[in-house]
């Protein structure tokens, strides 16, 4: 079932012929860049954009997967500051995000005579709320692969181990901007305190951590097994949190969940 799964990937992948991943570093793209590159060799090539929503791990795990895959890796400045409609970081922020992003995206690889661009969307994505995928819906050029062969999450990981990528086991990492509470416009300086203090608690913390940004307020949202860590270096996170320009801070009782800045919607 597994083979059939993946030769059936392959096959989508090569019926387009040739192609562009919107590579991220995280474990969805990472996959289907090392499918790209099996499926259709040098007619595949890996592309990741660059902004300040983007964290430096991020990218560092998109350079290693391009050059394990063995395939042509770019890098693109999104400018996602620049779109005043992204900054503004309303409900349908993630759509002008995308729409934004996948338009650059479509446009090189038209440049670069790529026929289409594929994005790591997977049957799992259907689950909350992702303006984003309205956006790639209306351009022609991107393309679902994992969407259209039906795979999930876990048909990711498991192929993912099996070859043996680094990422296999990575946390699901949202954008930086998801931290942030919709009608706080996004800055440089808000998106660095939020990765600021992700990078400080990580020191005590392994698995799933989000610092949410409530504007004077960060809300620690971790697994429940990490209460005790949290609890126990209590008064250094307070210092950092003050340190990074947070009055306040809070450790969110219901835990980590993927996306609960949308529960206000």
């Amino acid at each position: 079932m597994i083979l059939e799964k993946l030769e059936g990937l392959l096959e989508k992948l090569r019926s387009y012929g040739s192609i562009v991943v919107a590579l991220s570093g995280g474990v969805d793209s990472s996959v289907l860049t090392k499918a790209a590159a099996m499926a259709l060799g040098e007619h595949a090539a890996a592309v990741t954009a660059d902004s300040e929503l983007l964290t430096k791990e991020e990218l560092e795990d998109a350079r290693k997967c391009a050059q394990l895959a063995g395939i042509r890796h770019e890098v693109l400045l999104a400018g996602d500051l620049d779109v005043p409609a992204i900054v503004k970081n309303d409900k349908k922020r993630c759509y002008f995000c995308k729409k934004s992003r996948f338009t650059k995206l479509c446009d090189w690889a038209e440049q670069n005579g790529y026929a289409f661009v594929a994005d790591g969307s997977n049957l799992d994505d259907k689950g909350d709320y992702r303006p984003g995928m309205a956006a790639i819906a209306e351009l022609p050029k991107v393309v679902s692969p994992f969407m259209e062969c039906g795979w999930n999450k876990q048909d990711i990981r498991r192929q993912a181990k099996e070859w043996g990528l680094p990422v296999w086991n990575k946390p699901s990492a949202a954008c930086l901007a998801s931290r942030i509470a919709y009608g706080l416009p996004l800055t440089a300086e808000r998106l660095g305190q939020v990765d600021g203090m992700e990078r400080f608690l990580h020191s005590f913390v392994t698995g799933q951590l989000r610092v949410r940004h409530h504007g004077n307020l960060a809300r620690i949202e971790v697994e429940a097994a990490a209460f005790p860590a949290i609890l126990e270096h209590h008064e250094e996170i307070v210092a950092a949190c003050r340190q990074q320009g947070f009055t306040y801070v809070t450790l969110d009782l219901s835990g980590y969940r993927m996306g609960s800045q949308n529960e206000i919607l």
